[in-house]
């Protein structure tokens, strides 16, 4: 058992270090001594066989990994879908208050604007029945002026008209006019 230990150490070392030919003298010794069949034994301690059992597990770290990937990617996705539902729910909520909120305060506008309105629609008015007031007071005064212009011009028509249709006397004769005159100037 000893000359087998030492055997598989050295080729170990001779496989570390890519020494062919070291590795090809201990298989030659190994087959000779042990026979073919036990050939095995010795590969099996071999870096090459280490290789190709790294490359085994890998394969089979990635398969895993693999598999693991996609479970993941489905636990992923169901979480993403109940999450999306989630925050859907809270979303549509979340829309509702607000456009409750909103709602109010549109409608709490909109009152104090009707409010606003209104007293502008009032002062509005109230200058507006000033303005008539005002114009119907000029109107007045218009239309008292006017009249009085008119019965004014009526009274100068009037004394004009009495002057011109106060008739005409007849001249007296020259006799009265002296004693006319005379009187005249008696009573004055």
């Amino acid at each position: 058992m000893l000359l087998k230990n030492h055997l598989i150490e050295v080729f170990k070392k001779a496989s570390s270090e890519n020494n062919f030919l070291l590795k090809e003298n201990i298989v030659l010794k190994w087959v000779h001594r042990f026979g073919i069949d036990s050939l095995s034994d010795l590969l099996i301690h071999s870096p090459v066989q280490k290789e190709n059992h790294e490359e085994e597990n890998q394969e089979q770290i990635t398969l895993i990994e693999e598999n693991h990937e996609e479970e993941n990617q489905e636990q992923i996705t169901l979480i993403e879908e109940n999450h999306e539902e989630e925050n859907q729910e809270q979303i549509t909520l979340i829309d509702e208050n607000h456009e409750e909120e909103n709602q109010e305060q549109i409608t709490l506008i909109d009152e104090n604007h009707e409010e606003e309105n209104q007293e502008q629609i009032k002062l509005e008015l109230s200058k507006t029945v000033e303005n008539i007031e005002e114009k119907n007071c000029e109107s007045n005064h218009l239309k008292i002026s006017n009249n009085n212009q008119v019965f004014n011009i009526k009274q100068n028509s009037n004394q004009i008209n009495q002057y011109i249709k106060t008739p005409k006397l007849p001249l007296p004769n020259i006799r009265n006019l002296r004693k006319w005159i005379n009187d005249d100037k008696k009573a004055s």
